[in-house]
């Protein structure tokens, strides 16, 4: 087990780099951070020079390969963060200097045990890709296909477990402080964190999300995913088909092409509606380094190591709060979050989409230039406080790659209007999903209002849907010995052996005593 001085030595080195980048300044001035939480902050930062504007990505990117992948994560909790650090985040690349070749054939070869020869008649000694993680070399096999080559970085597993083991250790000191800190539930974040990592440190479950994500996105037109060379993937290396196209951040060279630019954006975004509202399953990471357009048009997805799940009650959810902001209908919206049990049942339906209704109204109407759905989930992030809503893990990656993809897409097309493509597909999946009854309800819904009341439709629901918005279980939590839970017990410990040692004093003594009295 580790010891607190070494998870408090981590912190504090971490801590002076985040000072020298100007990231604690946020911490120290939030009035939500514990005290505690602050005095460590300003100890940190002793004797640093910290620039005016505060550089988060920066920072984490100098901590090193866990904090890169922290930042991505952070970088979608305004809640957590704030706004102006959750933004700077955004840019946080996921790259570091590449692993000498060397190193590179060393762990081709120990981890299947053969000459790199015999899997592969050529790599590239120069890598295409260096991420926190791993790194990718463009490849020939032996029977003479092209191949991208994704290696583990040697030793990555051990820093990040060890990395991550103090991430627990804070989190779990940080919740127990309660107020804030407890509501935003970081030690559910870093257990989560380290589920999506642990899976990207597996190159064999890489795999295979490329593989099932191939499955779900079979009948989409045009949207591709690499195939896997399966007899060449293990945990530690993943062999998958090489894709020659423009990367989909690059405008100019996309127009050059002759591409359909506001096709590739529609495409885009429906791609994602299918993925995560029909499949439940969709790529997490979609950012524009991961995206490629091929000379035939097809949008092409690679990296699969971040992915996210919903389960169907979720997704009906989903559905219909994208439906209700789009056509305004924000009673039914706050009905649905209610019914989530995201809100505690003590707030008031009203009241909730009366505050829905101050984040969606100012958009609407308005230049489609203008409109944007991360701004709005932005401003839904703004009033979870008020209502005491917990963060829900398992939309957060939702949430992240809905902004991702607007952003490409606004990219693409900057007259792209999110709501007017989002708002006929999530009509057509909920009235396909329901099917007559779908209508049926929409009818007594609109008519009566009673819909909740009627036990034959509510049975329905209840017997075919599971709770608590469909959320998955949560991760368990590593059992993390408080700080002052061991100093109690190190004085109970001390006191203990103690009462022990003075015993076996006086058994002595006694002992002494009868022996010397026996024997005289």
């Amino acid at each position: 087990m580790t010891r607190p001085s070494t998870h408090i030595f981590r912190l504090l080195k971490w801590g002076r780099t985040l000072a020298r980048h100007g990231a604690l300044r946020g911490i120290e001035r939030d009035p939500n951070t514990p005290a505690p939480v602050r005095r460590l902050a300003r100890i940190a930062r002793l004797g640093t020079i910290q620039p005016k504007v505060p550089d988060y990505a920066s920072a984490f990117q100098e901590i090193g390969p866990a904090a890169i992948k922290l930042g991505q994560t952070l970088a979608t909790r305004p809640d957590l963060v704030g706004e102006e650090a959750a933004h700077n985040l955004l840019s946080l690349q996921d790259s570091l200097p590449p692993v000498p070749f060397s190193q590179i054939e060393a762990q081709i070869e120990a981890t299947f045990g053969v000459p790199v020869s015999a899997l592969y008649s050529h790599i590239d000694p120069e890598p295409v890709g260096a991420a926190s993680i791993a790194q990718v070399h463009k490849g020939v096999t032996t029977d003479g296909r092209t191949v991208a080559i994704k290696v583990l970085r040697p030793g990555i597993r051990e820093r990040f477990a060890r990395d991550i083991d103090t991430y627990e250790w804070a989190a779990a000191h940080l919740e127990e402080m309660g107020g804030e800190a407890q509501r935003l539930r970081p030690a559910l974040t870093i257990a989560n964190f380290k589920r999506w990592t642990n899976r990207e440190l597996d190159l064999r479950r890489e795999a295979a999300s490329a593989s099932e994500l191939a499955e779900a996105m079979r009948g989409f037109h045009d949207y591709h995913i690499p195939d896997i060379d399966w007899d060449r993937t293990n945990g530690r290396v993943m062999t998958i088909e090489w894709i020659d196209g423009v990367k989909i951040s690059n405008v100019e060279a996309l127009k050059a092409a002759g591409h359909d630019l506001p096709d590739l954006a529609k495409r885009l975004v429906l791609a994602f509606l299918t993925q995560a509202i029909s499949a439940g399953y969709f790529h997490a990471d979609m950012h524009q380094g991961n995206l490629f357009v091929r000379p035939d048009g097809s949008i092409v997805a690679i990296d699969f190591g971040i992915m996210g799940r919903i389960d169907r009650r979720a997704r009906q959810w989903l559905a219909e709060i994208l439906y209700g902001l789009t056509t305004g209908n924000y009673k039914r919206v706050a009905e649905i979050h209610f019914e989530a049990q995201y809100v505690p049942s003590y707030h008031s339906v009203g009241e909730f989409a009366t505050a829905l209704r101050a984040v969606g109204e100012p958009m609407r109407g308005k230049p489609v230039s203008e409109l944007s759905v991360g701004q709005m989930l932005d401003g839904l992030f703004a009033i979870t406080r008020d209502f005491d809503m917990q963060t829900q893990p398992h939309l957060l990656l939702l949430q992240k790659t809905m902004v991702m993809v607007e952003g490409i897409a606004t990219q693409l097309h900057p007259e792209i209007n999110m709501w007017d493509i989002s708002g006929p597909y999530v009509k057509s999946w909920i009235r396909d999903e329901l099917g007559p009854e779908a209508a049926i309800a929409d009818r007594i819904k609109e008519d009566t209002d009673t819909l909740l009341r009627i036990p034959a439709l509510v049975r329905r629901l209840e017997e075919q849907f599971p709770p608590k918005g469909g959320a998955p279980e949560p991760p368990p939590l590593p059992e993390v010995e408080l700080i002052w839970d061991r100093r109690r017990r190190k004085r109970e410990g001390r006191g203990w052996i103690g009462y022990v040692l003075a015993a076996a004093a006086g058994a002595a003594a006694m002992w002494g005593g009868f022996a010397a009295g026996w024997l005289g």
